[in-house]
């Protein structure tokens, strides 16, 4: 399994690849649906960051959410009519730097040990952190189809780091082999 610092590499990796993927989209671009019932992309970068938030709050920091108006757009459990409204693209930026804010103070926190119980804690953290890139990375591959196939725009290359693989299409960070 990989260190904390090493996950967080990843996680900002993952996270950098997905602004590749979108700050050079326009607002009605990223509120467009492909279909009626899909979500947008910028539905998607929110749940990235809600999702995130949600598994470090839950799983190692009971804090509240820094976004409590975004909590119900935001999680996929809810009916896609009730995604709406969607925040702009620069409420979507700062929630989703907040997130990652969030989770680097955790993260960092459980790896240097300044929390109860850390040999634990660093054990949760390390497969929190591992899915939370990989279903960074789960949704920057419907964007990316979305943004090419739909919208015309090039995909930016993929990341590179020994440890990123493909599995079934998708990058994973993976601390064993599939």
């Amino acid at each position: 399994m990989f260190e904390i610092a090493e996950l967080l590499a990843e996680y900002d990796r993952a996270r950098a690849h997905t602004d590749e993927l979108w700050r050079d989209l326009t607002a009605e671009e990223l509120h467009w649906r492909p279909v009626q019932d899909f979500s947008p992309i910028g539905w998607h970068l929110g749940h990235q960051a809600h999702v995130a938030h949600f598994m470090v709050r839950n799983l190692t920091a009971a804090e509240p959410s820094p976004a409590p108006e975004l909590d119900g757009i935001m999680d996929s459990a809810n009916p896609e009519a009730n995604r709406l409204p969607l925040p702009d693209p620069r409420r979507l930026a700062d929630f989703r730097a907040t997130v990652a804010d969030v989770v680097h103070a955790r993260m960092n926190d459980i790896g240097a040990g300044a929390v109860g119980a850390p040999g634990q804690l660093k054990i949760v953290a390390q497969a929190l952190l591992t899915a939370v890139i990989n279903h960074e990375y789960q949704h920057d591959r419907w964007i990316g189809e979305v943004r090419h196939r739909d919208l015309g725009h090039p995909l930016p290359d993929d990341p590179t780091s020994d440890r990123i693989t493909t599995v079934d299409g998708y990058l994973v960070v993976c601390g064993w082999n599939p």
